[in-house]
């Protein structure tokens, strides 16, 4: 018997597999927004609720002949955790990680697996972060994606060649793509609200939207989200199969959030919304041109 399905399955789940339209499918899409897709999934558990709506939302972009690469965190077994081994050349002594890692970026000689994740990166034009929602934020391993992979002079700490000034918050290593957060929530909608008791959603992912995907120069678009999982009836499941179907139908026209940039002029000189910017608002909101 041969290996190779099973080869594959394991190069998928590594992320290695491109998926690219064919026949009919690239006839039709030839031309039109195809879209490269990184698809980032954070769930210990293939057969969950997280693992079904993944399958879904890639059988969805394939159908509609997209490209895609993904990384399954825990099938690939991804270390989360920031130490000495990121930085194989670094000199014995204090570890400094933004300066470690911008020299070990700037030089090739980051880790393989951060270099491997920072690969798909590059490649990808749209990028998908699904995971349950776990003490009001992503699991450990997704967060720790993010510290290893977005490392300075790659994702934050860029500089602008001809003024020299940090290019952050609408400008960035990431510029020119677009994010997107599908995430299941225990709890029920109403309690995520402007007046729900876990705070409103888009204050809850305000650190994610704003504080990563902007401040890389990644354009959030609006999340995903599929509330009371752990109840979730098969009626329950197949609307939200089919709303995940249609936004991600919808996705090369989604609009992203409206977040300010920080080189609009908004900003003074300590990173603070000017007197006559958002009169009366202040808090998350503030952030917000609408």
């Amino acid at each position: 018997m041969s290996i190779w399905p099973l080869v594959r399955v394991v190069r998928r789940r590594a992320g290695l597999i491109t998926h690219r339209p064919t026949g009919a499918v690239a006839e039709e899409k030839r031309g039109a927004d195809v879209m490269k897709v990184l698809w980032v999934h954070a769930h210990p558990e293939p057969r969950s609720l997280s693992g079904a709506l993944r399958d879904e939302g890639l059988r969805t972009l394939h159908g509609l002949g997209h490209e895609t690469r993904q990384s399954d965190l825990y099938a690939m077994d991804w270390n989360p955790v920031v130490d000495r081994a990121d930085f194989p050349r670094h000199a014995a002594g204090r570890l400094v990680v933004t300066t470690a890692s911008r020299d070990a970026h700037a030089s090739g000689l980051l880790s393989e697996d951060i270099r491997a994740e920072q690969a798909k990166l590059r490649w990808a034009d749209t990028v998908v972060f699904q995971f349950p929602l776990w003490w009001l934020g992503p699991p450990a391993i997704l967060k720790g994606w993010f510290d290893r992979v977005l490392v300075k002079g790659f994702a934050y700490g860029v500089r602008d060649p001809e003024s020299g000034r940090t290019l952050r918050y609408g400008s960035g290593g990431l510029a020119g793509k677009r994010a997107m957060a599908v995430l299941t929530i225990g709890a029920g909608g109403p309690s995520f609200g402007d007046r729900g008791i876990h705070g409103s959603l888009e204050d809850v992912l305000f650190p994610l939207h704003h504080g990563i995907f902007w401040y890389t120069g990644m354009a959030p678009l609006p999340p995903f989200a599929v509330h009371g999982a752990d109840r979730l009836t098969a009626e329950g499941y197949a609307a939200a199969a089919a709303g995940l179907r249609d936004r991600l139908r919808e996705l090369p026209g989604t609009e992203p959030l409206p977040f300010r940039r920080e080189d609009s002029g908004d900003y003074d000189e300590d990173s603070v919304l000017r007197p006559h910017v958002a009169p009366g608002r202040s808090g998350t909101a503030a952030h917000y041109v609408r």
